[in-house]
């Protein structure tokens, strides 16, 4: 899941929350500022579930969130960290 968001402290914990109140699992997340630190890009790495759809609407309906978008295309190495 790709998200531009509102940067500011407590976005991250609004998104994360509204996993956890649907007990959806997060695999990983990727996040970053962007335009001059206003906005965040989130990258939300989740396994394919038939709740995803209602999630994704419920993500579009928290208030700084901006956008939303399904990316079936992105890579899932990009999230992979390497353990010594």
């Amino acid at each position: 899941i790709e998200l531009l968001v509102n940067n500011h402290p407590g976005v991250m914990s609004h998104i994360t929350g509204l996993f956890s109140r649907r007990a959806f699992n997060l695999e990983g997340i990727l996040c970053g500022a962007i335009n001059g630190g206003e906005q965040s890009r989130m990258y939300l790495m989740v396994r394919e579930d038939k709740r995803l759809a209602q999630l994704l609407k419920e993500l579009g309906k928290l208030y700084d969130v901006k956008t939303v978008a399904l990316r079936n295309d992105l890579d899932a190495r990009v999230f992979q960290v390497e353990r010594p």
